[in-house]
């Protein structure tokens, strides 16, 4: 569906009343714009499957719910890193301590104990290191 795909209306008199309200831009626009949307909101792409007449589209939660992430027995801050992390697709060690508002040591430990657990990665090196969610 992703690579290969005709796109045409099922009903091209409810299309062409859409495209005129200006409620669709155009028709093969929609599954791009979700596979955009899913990796905007940090989940993984959707899966698109034709069923009959009809086209199912299954888009899958995040893994890294709070539910999950209670149960691995993360305190609130790392709960909090994890948030940050998602919202803003990466986070620094310095982004942490002025988070928190606590020394370098204290703010890698956060950082190590996430790594650990696989939740997040550390990637570049020296003064560029960052972090990002291994898992989504």
């Amino acid at each position: 569906m992703m690579l290969e795909r005709q796109s045409r209306s099922f009903n091209p008199l409810i299309a062409k009343a859409f495209f005129w309200i200006k409620y669709i831009e155009e028709v093969g626009t929609g599954t791009n714009k979700i596979i955009e949307w899913c990796k905007d909101w940090g989940i993984a792409e959707p899966d698109f499957e034709c069923a009959g007449s009809s086209i199912v589209i299954t888009i899958r939660k995040s893994k890294l719910t709070e539910e999950y992430l209670t149960n691995l027995g993360l305190n609130e801050r790392e709960l909090e890193i994890i948030e940050q992390i998602k919202a803003n697709k990466k986070t620094t060690s310095g982004e942490i301590q002025k988070l928190f508002n606590v020394r370098r040591k204290a703010a890698n430990s956060y950082l190590k104990r996430l790594i650990d657990l696989k939740l997040i990665k550390r990637m570049g090196t020296g003064k560029a290191v960052y972090y990002v969610l291994t898992a989504k």
